[in-house]
């Protein structure tokens, strides 16, 4: 009996198999599948289905880059994305640099394959953006215009110039690079280099631009070139504001809206209207720290695609099932 049971569950699960077989890999309607077994194509779906949750068949992605394709879906999903490209969640237990690089592949990937001639293409200064000039291989000849300025005390290797340099490079395009530091002590001194010629030719461009890669930076230590490059009275100043996110030098609540506060005048970077005016925004923002900062930046409409690791992934679903963004 026990015998008799088991050929005849090997003899279904072959049946199963081949039915499958038939669907899955030779792309046999289910009609036809039923045609040639003389059943209908309900019990042929049902056959399937059996398939599946018997564990018989088993569907597997292998994606040209190391992606979680349900979190990608569930993240694009949660904030009205065009795109979400979400690490997998292995590399959690990477080093920051680890995680840093593959982002900044990603991104370069990504880049490779939807620039045209004839965009212009914004690139602010972050580790993660200069990790992507750094795997940038082909590019279409289009110009490349640098966001914000230069922070201080970076090495060269690190700079938004050279990073705007570099890609330049590889698309053979005009480089619009600003020569001035991130952030200047006054109004006054900002509007002097802001007439001056090479860097008015740059912010001249912003109205331009068709795609950007900015990175997503939270306001706390470590996190934002910004809030690193101010003194502490002024960073708990425009904490108390409600900053949360930081994009380019230009600030945003945790609702998303653009904040606004005594900063904006005295940086070198694109303002908040023509950041929001870019057609295609690529924002990169990884890590748990990060996740209500790229939250709040996603909120505000800004951004078309996330690159993003699973360590933030997670809270940030957390926070759009708390709070569905609009």
């Amino acid at each position: 009996m026990s015998a008799s049971r088991k050929a005849a569950s090997l003899t279904e699960a072959i049946l199963l198999a081949t039915v499958a077989r038939r669907f899955y890999v030779q792309g046999r309607s289910k009609l036809e599948i039923a045609d040639e077994f003389g059943v209908s194509r309900f019990k042929v779906a049902r056959m399937l289905d059996t398939a599946m949750e018997s564990g018989l068949v088993r569907v597997e992605f292998s994606l040209p880059a190391p992606v979680d394709l349900v979190l990608s879906d569930e993240v694009r999903s949660a904030y009205g994305l065009e795109r979400a490209l979400v690490l997998e969640r292995s590399t959690e237990r990477e080093p920051k640099e680890v995680v840093r690089a593959k982002i900044g592949s990603l991104a370069a990937r990504l880049l490779e394959e939807i620039a045209a001639p004839s965009d212009v293409i914004g690139l602010s200064w972050a580790r993660s953006v200069n990790a992507m000039a750094e795997a940038v291989r082909s590019l279409p000849r289009c110009p490349i215009v640098q966001l914000c300025g230069v922070q201080a005390g970076m090495d060269m290797r690190g700079r938004s110039v050279e990073t705007v340099s570099r890609v330049t490079s590889v698309s053979g395009g005009d480089a619009y690079p600003i020569f001035g530091p991130l952030v200047l002590p006054d109004r006054r001194t900002t509007e002097t280099l802001r007439r001056q010629p090479g860097i008015a030719e740059t912010f001249g461009q912003f109205r331009h631009l068709t795609k950007a890669v900015v990175s997503i930076g939270a306001w706390q230590p470590g996190e934002s070139t910004v809030y690193d490059a101010l003194d502490e009275a002024e960073r708990a100043a425009i904490a108390a504001r409600g900053a949360t996110a930081e994009v380019a030098a230009r600030l945003f609540d945790a609702s998303g809206n653009a904040l606004s506060t005594g900063l904006a005048h005295h940086v070198l970077a694109i303002s908040h209207e023509e950041l929001m005016a870019v057609p295609e925004v690529i924002a990169l923002g990884y890590s748990r720290p990060k996740a209500a900062a790229v939250d709040a930046v996603l909120r505000s409409g800004m951004v078309s695609t996330l690159i993003t690791d699973a360590a933030a992934a997670v809270p940030l679903l957390a926070l759009a099932a708390k709070n569905p963004p609009r």
